[in-house]
């Protein structure tokens, strides 16, 4: 699939050892999400104007909630790692190193009105809508939870990657057994970043 291959080489050039440090991290993010979401839009099949979201305010708090769910469940998980694994904090603490240099209204922004909705769109608005008309839902769920771990690889740091399986796979999960709760999906996506990076750091 072109998108992924894509996200792939972006992902590559933002978090890479090579790459990440020529650049603004927040600045590469926002250009990436604004190139997923361009890809994205038009492949999905919604067109602009016709993403018609039903029961909108039951959606907003499934979103909130979802979002309150899984900082629970990273909260937890940040405790439970740094028992059994030593260099966790570490590797955490360089996750949050990333933030360094940026104003912080402007990351949250950012992560709240672009990144956020961009990425939970296209992985899985897109990617995995996608697959599950080729591969069937379960693969689908499967295969984009995996891709989405492993363009995190390039950063080398265990903790991020598992992150990302994390969540991939609980977003995943509630696309898998309703994908009508895509817009509760980016709301909570989008919250969870602003939540995880700013508000509540972990």
């Amino acid at each position: 699939m072109f998108a992924v291959s894509v996200a792939a080489v972006l992902w590559f050039y933002m978090f890479s050892p090579w790459t990440g440090h020529l650049s603004n991290f927040w600045l590469n993010m926002s250009v990436s999400a604004l190139i997923l979401s361009s890809m994205a839009i038009p492949w999905s099949g919604y067109k602009p104007g016709k993403f018609n979201v039903r029961n909108a305010c039951v959606q907003l708090l499934l979103g909130v909630a979802i979002a309150f769910a899984l900082w629970g469940i990273f909260w937890m998980g940040d405790k439970i790692s740094q028992l059994i694994l030593s260099f966790s904090r570490g590797q955490v603490d360089s996750v949050y190193a990333m933030k360094n240099g940026t104003d912080t209204k402007l990351t949250a922004l950012l992560l709240l009105l672009l990144i956020g909705p961009a990425e939970e769109f296209f992985w899985r608005g897109y990617v995995q809508k996608s697959l599950t008309g080729r591969l069937g839902a379960d693969i689908a769920l499967a295969v984009t939870t995996a891709i989405y771990a492993l363009v995190h690889i390039w950063s080398f740091n265990f903790m991020l990657v598992m992150a990302a399986l994390v969540a991939g796979a609980f977003w995943g999960l509630i696309y898998r057994v309703k994908p009508s709760l895509l817009p509760a999906l980016i709301v909570s996506h989008a919250l969870w970043d602003v939540l995880v990076f700013i508000i509540f750091p972990i």
